[in-house]
C-alpha cells in the first residue's frame, strides 16, 4: 500500500487529539484564553486565531486535497475511499464516546471526514464513467 493511499484526514484526528490530551480542553472551549497570535485590525478589533481554528484551517487543506486526490483512478483511490470510511467511522466513534471529543471543532472534523467518504466515492464513481466513456469512442 503506497503512502498515497492513506486518507489525509486522519492528521487532522491526530492532530486534535495531541492539541486536546496534551493541553486540555480549554484550549478549544475557551480560545480566548489559549491563542496562538492576535492582530489588531484596521478597525480597531482584534483578531485572534486559536488552536481550534488551527486545527479547522488544517482539516480544510486536507480536505481540499483529498478531494482532489479522488479525481484520480488507480488501485490506491480504491484504498484510500475504503480507509477514509474507516477514518469517518473511528472520527464518529470518538465524537459519541469521548467526552473531549464533544466540541464544534470536533465535529467539523467529522463533517468534513464524511464530505470525503461521500465526495470521494461520488467523484470517484464519474471519473470512471467518463473514463469509460472515453475509452468507448476509440
Amino acid at each position: 500500500m503506497s503512502v498515497r493511499a492513506l486518507p489525509l484526514l486522519v492528521l487532522a484526528f491526530i492532530l486534535y487529539n495531541a492539541v486536546v490530551f496534551s493541553m486540555g480542553l480549554d484550549v478549544i472551549n475557551k480560545p480566548e484564553e489559549h491563542y496562538i497570535f492576535q492582530i489588531r485590525m484596521m478597525s480597531g478589533g482584534v483578531w485572534g486565531f486559536g488552536w481550534g481554528d488551527f486545527i479547522l484551517l488544517v482539516t480544510f487543506i486536507l480536505l481540499f486535497i483529498e478531494i482532489v486526490k479522488s479525481t484520480f483512478t488507480t488501485t490506491s483511490t480504491l484504498i484510500d475511499h475504503a480507509l477514509s470510511m474507516i477514518v469517518f467511522i473511528a472520527v464518529g466513534a470518538e465524537f459519541l464516546l469521548v467526552p473531549q471529543a464533544a466540541t464544534s471543532v470536533f465535529f467539523l472534523i467529522l463533517v468534513a471526514c464524511l464530505i470525503d467518504v461521500i465526495g470521494g466515492y461520488t467523484i470517484g464513481i464519474r471519473v470512471a464513467r467518463r473514463d469509460l466513456n472515453i475509452g468507448a469512442d476509440h
